[in-house]
């Protein structure tokens, strides 16, 4: 199995995520303790996906970010550039349509979706400017994005703290599963990863409106919104 490094070559980071795609979901609980349930409540929140509704759920991995949509009535798209990932949702559920897809060439028509979302994925595409650009083209003007991604507190003390554990944590519970080197390599492109208001301006850089955040967890993850001016 590849362990991933920060240039993120998209076949690198694809084949980490098929070494932990049968624990993935199993193992987010753990190094979360549980949060992450909340965080996907937070997205489908702020998503408001509604009957009919054509919604895209980008690096959706086994899909368990995505079946909320469905189950809210939308035509909802599981997309994935991890076939491991996408072997495993597929086995587990067929509410949502999975799609294998490549975040920087997405293969949508323009304004194919009412409303785009991408969680804890975005920092592991190559290029997120143009992955951001590509989700805009995708999506209807007067569309939605949302973004649910690893941010970094704003309070000193617990920025340290959760620096400790990206460090140091997360590796020691990789070791549970199957590839121990793909958590360290979430660590390290968590630290490396921009604080929100750099995020904001990176979404207003590639054409999006209205963008806002809120701090989710003491601003440990960030949930970003913005819509498509067309």
């Amino acid at each position: 199995m590849t362990r991933a490094s920060l240039d993120k070559r998209p076949a690198d980071v694809a084949a980490m995520f098929d070494g932990t795609a049968e624990r993935y979901d199993l193992l987010n609980s753990l190094m979360t303790g549980g949060l992450d349930r909340r965080w996907r409540r937070a997205v489908v929140s702020a998503v408001d996906a509604g009957p009919g509704e054509r919604v895209l759920d980008l690096a959706a991995g086994t899909g368990t970010s995505s079946v909320p949509f469905a189950e809210a009535g939308a035509h909802t798209v599981a997309c994935d550039f991890s076939l491991g990932m996408l072997r495993v949702g597929r086995r587990r559920t067929s509410l949502p349509r999975f799609v294998a897809g490549d975040a920087l060439r997405l293969p949508f028509a323009d304004g194919a979706f009412d409303a785009v979302t991408i969680s804890f994925g975005l920092r592991n595409v190559a290029d997120t400017d143009l992955a951001l650009r590509e989700l805009r083209r995708v999506t209807r003007r007067g569309g939605r994005l949302v973004v649910c991604e690893v941010s970094h507190p704003p309070n000193r003390l617990l920025a340290f703290g959760h620096g400790l554990h990206l460090r140091y944590g997360l590796p020691l519970l990789g070791r549970m599963g199957s590839n121990p080197d793909s958590y360290r390599y979430l660590g390290e492109s968590t630290l490396a990863w921009p604080a929100q208001a750099e995020l904001a301006r990176r979404l207003q850089g590639a054409g999006w409106g209205g963008v806002r955040w809120r701090n989710l967890t003491f601003g440990v993850v960030a949930l970003h919104h913005a819509v498509n001016p067309g």
